[in-house]
C-alpha cells in the first residue's frame, strides 16, 4: 500500500530532469563535427582581443602615446583659443591609433576563416579524430587529434600491435562562457584515452608545434600573453599525463 508521501513524490517532477546532459566523447557525426570547427574558428578570431589589448597596454605603446600627445601639443597650444583644435587634433590621432591596431590584428580573421575541411587531412588521406563536449546538442568544446603511429616491422603489423606513436593535440577549446568550468580538462582527458587506446599506453600525447592557435600576427615584443598560455595549455597536459600514469601504476 502506497502512502499520500508516496505519491506526491512520483507526481512531483524533478527539477534536474529539464538540465541536459554534459558528454564528451569523440564525434562521429558530421552535423556535430561542423559546430566544432566553427568553435575553433572562433577561438583564433578571439585572439585579435589579446592581441589588440596587448599593443594597447603594452609600456612601449603608452610610451609612444603620450609622446605623440606631448608633441601635438607642443605644436598646436599657444593660447587658450587653440583648445578646440588641440582637442579636435587629439581625438584624431587617438582615432587613428585604434585603427592603426585593428588593422595590425586583423590577420587572426583571416586564420579564423581560413579553418575548413582541409585542416583535418593528413597526408594518407585519413581525418583527424574531432572530440567534443557536448551540454545537450550544444557543442562548447571542441580538440583535434591527430594520431601518429610509429614504424613498425612486418611482423608486429601482422600482430596487430598498437605501442608506439604520438597523438598530436592540434587544436583545443571551449565556448568563451564555459571557460574555467573544467570543460577544457574533460577534452584534454578524453585525448589522452583515445591516444591510449589506439596507440597503446606507451604512446606520448602533445600539443602540436603548429596548433590552430600557435600563429602570431604581431611582433614577438606583444606575444607574451599567448606564450604564456600556451604554457599553460602544456602544464594542464602534462598533468593530466602523468596523472594517468600515476593512476595505472596504482591499479
Amino acid at each position: 500500500m502506497t502512502s499520500l508521501a508516496d505519491e506526491e513524490d512520483s507526481i512531483t517532477p524533478n527539477p534536474l530532469d529539464s538540465v541536459p546532459p554534459l558528454t564528451t566523447g569523440v564525434l562521429t557525426d558530421e552535423t556535430e563535427k561542423v559546430p566544432a570547427l566553427k568553435l575553433i574558428a572562433d577561438s583564433i578570431a578571439q585572439q585579435r582581443q589579446l592581441a589588440s589589448r596587448a599593443i594597447l597596454f603594452h609600456p612601449i605603446t603608452i610610451a609612444a602615446y603620450i609622446g605623440l600627445l606631448a608633441v601635438t601639443t607642443q605644436l598646436l597650444y599657444k593660447t587658450r583659443a587653440d583648445l578646440g583644435v588641440l582637442f579636435t587634433t587629439v581625438a584624431g590621432v587617438t582615432m587613428a591609433c585604434l585603427v592603426g591596431v585593428r588593422s595590425a590584428t586583423a590577420g587572426y580573421i583571416t586564420l579564423a576563416e581560413d579553418m575548413s575541411w582541409k585542416y583535418l587531412q593528413n597526408e594518407d588521406g585519413s581525418e583527424d579524430i574531432i572530440i567534443g563536449s557536448r551540454y545537450g546538442e550544444d557543442v562548447i568544446g571542441a580538440l583535434i587529434l591527430r594520431l601518429e603511429r610509429g614504424c613498425q616491422s612486418p611482423s608486429k603489423r601482422k600482430a596487430k600491435n598498437k605501442s608506439g606513436g604520438k597523438g598530436v593535440v592540434r587544436a583545443w577549446t571551449t565556448k568563451m562562457r564555459y571557460r574555467g568550468t573544467g570543460i577544457g580538462t574533460d577534452l584534454l582527458q578524453e585525448a589522452v584515452r583515445v591516444t591510449r587506446e589506439k596507440l597503446g599506453n606507451s604512446a606520448e600525447i602533445g600539443f602540436a608545434a603548429e596548433h590552430a592557435n600557435s600563429k602570431m600576427v604581431l611582433p614577438e615584443i606583444f606575444n607574451s600573453g599567448f606564450r604564456q598560455r600556451e604554457r599553460k595549455a602544456a602544464k594542464a597536459l602534462e598533468t593530466i599525463v602523468e596523472g594517468d600514469f600515476g593512476g595505472k601504476r596504482k591499479r
